[in-house]
């Protein structure tokens, strides 16, 4: 990855005590920031980013050169307003952006951690970014929200600090890991781990990494971020550069070609052990065991407001999962509202340019400021 030294961080220097029972000091937690903090600092939003995502939700991510991942939603008039708000970003821990993970470099040793990185949690990377409020001096955030691995994290970040976020924001997840998505998540670290390249985790010290496997990791995920119908109506059965079949293996289908380019996209700006780590991490979550067998428990501290968003064709994450999570708040008289947005781009419909999403997340986040903050002046 290239501009690395464009990478802003701080360094936790509190002790925090893994799940896993290690602890780690003094390490760099990678951060972004979108708009202005107001003089009250009532107009923050801790943006959670998904598998795949990183610190860089919009405009130019600086390491790429790409569109930010949620380029849609943040932005001067768009949801998540970045005239009104200041959105905050952070890289997970177990990342590959800047935050600590098996990429970063050993003090000792000078060469990446690797497979010597301690396996983390979705409990794990919330305590970890909670640290960026402490930076900011930030008391209470008007919102915490993010989508599929992100919206775990909200889940996770109300059950750990109830008293910290006004309003929880959380899209497409779910509050335990189905084992349909444990089983797609072990097909992709299978196919990395068994790379010639991955030499167990150390491929850091040689430069040669595990791209082919990486690049089946991401064919493999990508196909449950989309819906089989927006797949048939996108690609179908088209060929990709012939009127017929070559009767060989390579890509004779659009479809075809277009997972290859998203596997080759992916290996130039993903870690593969990064992806080990975090397929790990959203493969243990499960925040009803947390609370014995009973999810409410998890909310039942907390005063935030919810306002739950699915979409019908997302299969990974469907809206009965979705559904469960306001059942289990319902239970506990929460404030919670539920909103199933009629979507055939399947699960990665939170990142892309649906209409009705963004613009009832758009009041929604309008309204509620308003009500919450501003009316009372």
């Amino acid at each position: 990855m290239n501009n690395l030294s464009k990478i802003k961080n701080i360094i936790v220097k509190n002790t925090q005590k893994l799940d896993c029972g290690m602890e780690i000091s003094n390490f760099p937690l990678a951060y972004e920031t979108y708009g202005k903090l107001n003089e009250k600092k009532d107009n923050a939003i801790l943006v959670f980013h998904a598998l795949s995502g990183d610190q860089y939700a919009s405009g130019i991510n600086p390491v790429t050169n790409k569109e930010g991942w949620w380029n849609h939603a943040v932005g001067a008039g768009k949801p998540f307003d970045t005239d009104k708000f200041f959105v905050i970003c952070t890289n997970v821990i177990g990342g590959c952006m800047g935050s600590y993970g098996p990429n970063t470099i050993d003090s000792n040793t000078k060469k990446p951690i690797g497979t010597n990185f301690p396996v983390i949690t979705i409990n794990d990377m919330v305590n970890a970014q909670y640290n960026i409020l402490d930076f900011f001096k930030i008391k209470k955030l008007f919102a915490v929200t993010g989508g599929s691995m992100g919206g775990m994290q909200v889940l996770q970040f109300v059950s750990n600090f109830p008293d910290k976020a006004q309003v929880a924001i959380p899209i497409a997840c779910t509050a335990s890991h189905s084992a349909q998505n444990i089983a797609f998540n072990e097909l992709g670290r299978q196919a990395i781990m068994a790379d010639e390249n991955w030499k167990n985790g150390l491929y850091g010290e040689n430069k040669n990494n595990p791209d082919k496997g990486l690049a089946v990791a991401r064919m493999a995920a990508h196909i449950t971020y989309l819906s089989k119908k927006g797949l048939q109506e996108k690609f179908g059965r088209k060929l990709q550069e012939s009127d017929d079949v070559k009767f060989g293996f390579d890509a004779d289908f659009q479809i075809e070609s277009y997972l290859r380019y998203q596997g080759s996209m992916f290996v130039d700006r993903f870690d593969a052990n990064s992806y080990l780590y975090i397929t790990r991490a959203m493969d243990y979550f499960d925040l009803t065991k947390q609370f014995n067998g009973n999810l409410s428990k998890a909310f039942e501290k907390s005063k935030t407001k919810f306002f739950i968003i699915s979409f019908t064709s997302d299969w990974l994450y469907p809206t009965s999962e979705n559904r469960d999570i306001v059942i289990a708040l319902n239970a506990i008289g929460a404030d919670v509202g539920f909103v199933e947005i009629k979507s055939d781009k399947g699960h990665d419909s939170f990142l892309l340019n649906v209409p009705d999403f963004l613009g009832t997340l758009k009041n929604y986040l309008k309204t509620t400021y308003f009500n919450l903050n501003e009316k009372r002046i």
